[in-house]
């Protein structure tokens, strides 16, 4: 299937003219069109982001895809080694629908296959499950089915639209745009730290969402089932709407993009009782350059554990500066707290919640490097790396070393778009 499109998108690049920045696609398409994040949620107008387009007839077509190759490496006693390839790819179709503009999404990833026993390396990282174990110092591949969605988008006036979203699977409107799609975090192949305070709802199942947008202001309220993904990545979940989020968005101009929200999710992680009421606030920030960009971001994410009456706050500000159009420094440093990291050895997190307490929080400071190689026609390849340096409390050093360490290096691909400056602006 995913190679089927990938030809398709491969031709439409050619029978393409090739767009320039700045330039939206032609309408009806437009609004929706210009939306490349997941769910309803938004990164700045200006951000750049290699698409391919096709109109046909009435429709218009974007493709974007994005893989890595990485060769993992981490220091100290629960360190590993390993060598994974996270990657995704996204199919849009749009059209006129009556007065508005109606949008079809799928967004596919082959994790289940490229990123084996269900994990890759990731110090500190917690969250989900693998063979009925909680995940500790990994993170889990997506599923094969990021998002299946429709989005009506329909003017009520000059300056005001209405917005309606449903998703079998897809975003509900709690957090900032999903790492993988955040334009700040393009160059880091892993998942943040703070995903599971942040962000972690990006693969959601039957996500109903209805918004208003006036100018440059869109509230939003969403309606889902609360539970991550189960460990079956190659299906579509499916459960009853048993939570809800609520997100204000401003972006007052082509680079900045802000929002805050708040929900409460049902249950949501197999391993543990009780619900999570999450709160997060977001600022992003694009920069068009000469020859290349400039795209920040500071996040807070805070989990209010119901079952523990537990707050677990997160920090997190990254960049990614491109320069001479082939180059990329990355950076990207976190705060977050953690009390699941022994989930795995119960005993000792018992004995360690009676001397240390039963959060932890870490600091990870990373920084990197790409530079785009011309390896194949069709695709903007890069070969880059990046080091991560962590700063953990005393209590749990005994089991991660005193200064423990992570480096990946990695291949990237995405799709080129029909130009050698071609890109869409991201819906606002």
């Amino acid at each position: 299937m995913i190679a089927c499109v990938l030809t398709f998108a491969c031709r439409a690049q050619h029978e393409d003219h090739p767009s320039m920045p700045g330039m939206d696609m032609p309408a009806p398409a437009a609004a929706p069109m210009e939306h490349a994040a997941s769910g309803t949620s938004v990164n700045p107008r200006s951000s750049p982001m290699d698409m391919i387009h096709k109109r046909l007839g009435g429709w218009a077509f974007m493709f974007h895809g994005v893989a890595f190759l990485v060769e993992g490496q981490e220091t100290g006693p629960r360190g590993h080694d390993k060598l994974f390839a996270p990657n995704w790819f996204m199919g849009t179709a749009a059209r006129s629908a009556g007065r508005g503009t109606l949008e079809f999404r799928s967004m596919l990833s082959l994790d289940p296959a490229t990123i084996t026993d269900r994990r890759y390396p990731l110090l500190f990282q917690t969250g989900e499950t693998a063979y009925g174990t909680p995940l500790v110092d990994a993170q889990h591949p997506h599923d094969l089915f990021m998002e299946l969605s429709a989005r009506y988008t329909r003017p009520l006036s000059e300056s005001t639209s209405l917005l309606l979203y449903f998703a079998p699977v897809g975003d509900p409107a709690l957090g900032p745009v999903a790492f993988p799609h955040r334009i700040s975090a393009m160059e880091l192949p892993q998942a943040t730290l703070s995903h599971h305070l942040q962000d972690s709802t990006h693969i959601s199942n039957e996500v109903v969402t209805a918004g208003l947008v006036r100018r440059s202001f869109r509230i939003e309220a969403s309606g889902f089932h609360g539970a991550e993904p189960n460990e079956n990545r190659w299906n579509i979940d499916y459960g009853m709407i048993d939570s809800w989020a609520a997100r204000l968005t401003w972006t007052p101009n082509d680079n900045w993009a802000a929002q805050i929200s708040a929900g409460r999710l049902n249950h949501p992680e197999a391993a543990e009782p009780g619900d999570i009421i999450r709160s997060t606030a977001s600022l992003t920030y694009n920069r068009p350059l000469p020859r290349g960009n400039w795209a920040s971001s500071v996040i807070w994410g805070r989990n209010h554990k119901t079952a523990q009456q537990r707050n677990l706050n997160s920090y997190l500000a990254e960049s990614v500066l491109q320069f001479e159009h082939r180059n990329y420094v990355t950076g990207r440093v976190e705060l977050v707290d953690k009390d699941e990291l022994f989930d795995d050895q119960p005993q000792l997190e018992e004995q360690l919640a009676r001397t240390a307490g039963s959060t932890f929080r870490v600091l990870a400071y990373t920084l990197g490097y790409t530079r785009d190689v011309n390896l194949v026609r069709w695709l903007v390849t890069g070969i880059g790396g990046n080091l991560t340096l962590y700063s953990v409390p005393v209590a749990i050093r005994p089991y991660y070393g005193d200064h423990p360490a992570a480096f990946l290096f990695f291949l990237r691909a995405r799709l080129k778009g029909a130009g050698p400056m071609s890109h869409m602006h991201h819906g606002s």
